[in-house]
């Protein structure tokens, strides 16, 4: 007899970490869980630098950082996943319940705005795990960066799937004040029932529209990210999701195309088996059909916005979403202040 789905969890199994020798599986079915729920175990790491530069021809920004390694949200699709072998971890299930945390990651930052000649470009916050993931509520290690960033007066951008940002509106509204700062929050389904298999420890719809409104009223810029795009699983919400985020105050919106890359694939073909087995040879298929036959692609440019017919129909289908409910140039709200920047300015601030 099948045991029930264990709340919480994205990944069915650990996948096997190519890098290590010896293999080994844990189904989510063993018991290590309490109330239904994983346990994440946080892991303390002493990183020497934490902001990265983005070499990436196809991503705009020029820096990112990542206060955190894995992620409890347990995104099945995510593409950070296979990040977590160079950890010595499995993609799958200990990607979500070991989260390696970088508490010095706001001593780091201000070490990074002290270089010699250093000229500000907008940093994202952040570019691989979220950096309001659950274990944020705790150690608060997010909102000392945004902090640090309001001290020294630098422009910043800001990428997450948890309405938990709203908690810092005392410092974002002091950054939108000054123009430093956009909230890019994910919301790739409407459809909370989805949403709760898809992405099972990341805010409900319901919150995550309300989030826009609190940030909206605010005065904070809000960019939508509705990604990634998954044909025969979100792809009918397009339209209504642009229409709903529009409501609600958002400025503007981004999107991708769902991408299986590395061991991601095997992570997600366990998700559908478990979750969607009726629709799964479905799904794949059309995934496929984006990428010229694989489930994975990661030729810039083509990673993000893929080929063929269903990739197209998807962005005719955004065309017409943005003309329709959207005035604002998504280049527009993300033109951030860089002439504020003083490497100064934190030492000054900390004396009053």
């Amino acid at each position: 007899m099948k045991p029930e789905k264990i709340k919480g969890q994205g990944a069915v199994s650990n996948v096997h970490n190519h890098f290590i020798k010896n293999r080994y599986e844990t189904s989510i079915y063993q018991d290590d869980y309490e109330e239904e729920i994983a346990k994440t175990e946080i892991i303390e790491v002493f990183p020497k630098t934490i902001v990265n530069p983005v070499k990436s021809p196809d991503l705009s920004m020029a820096y990112s950082m990542n206060p955190y390694q894995g992620c409890e949200h347990g995104c099945a699709y995510c593409f950070a996943r296979p990040t977590h072998e160079y950890w010595g971890y499995s993609a799958g299930v200990d990607f979500e319940r070991k989260i390696l945390v970088k508490k010095n990651a706001p001593e780091l930052l201000e070490q990074f705005f002290k270089k010699r000649g250093y000229k500000p470009e907008s940093i994202l916050l952040s570019g691989n795990t979220d950096c309001y993931q659950p274990v944020e509520r705790k150690l608060q290690i997010t909102r000392r960066i945004l902090q640090t960033f309001l001290d020294y007066r630098h422009p910043v951008n800001i990428l997450t799937k948890n309405a938990l940002v709203t908690r810092d509106l005392d410092i974002l509204t002091q950054l939108a004040e000054k123009n430093l700062v956009t909230v890019s929050l994910s919301i790739p389904t409407i459809n909370e029932e989805l949403r709760r298999a898809l992405e099972p420890r990341t805010s409900s719809v319901n919150t995550k529209l309300q989030a826009i409104e609190t940030l909206s009223k605010n005065g904070i810029p809000v960019n939508i990210m509705v990604a990634p795009i998954i044909p025969g699983l979100n792809s009918m919400e397009i339209l209504p999701t642009l229409k709903t985020i529009s409501e609600k105050g958002a400025d503007s919106f981004g999107y991708t195309l769902v991408r299986l890359n590395d061991t991601v694939e095997p992570i997600f073909i366990e998700w559908l088996e478990e979750h969607y087995p009726d629709r799964k040879e479905k799904v794949l298929h059309q995934i496929a059909s984006m990428h010229g036959g694989k489930l994975g692609e990661k030729q810039v440019f083509k990673r993000r916005t893929g080929e063929g017919n269903i990739a197209e129909m998807i962005h005719t289908t955004f065309r017409i979403g943005r003309q329709k409910y959207f005035s604002k140039d998504k280049d527009e709200v993300f033109r951030l202040a860089t002439d504020l920047f003083d490497g100064t300015k934190g030492e000054q601030m900390r004396l009053f």
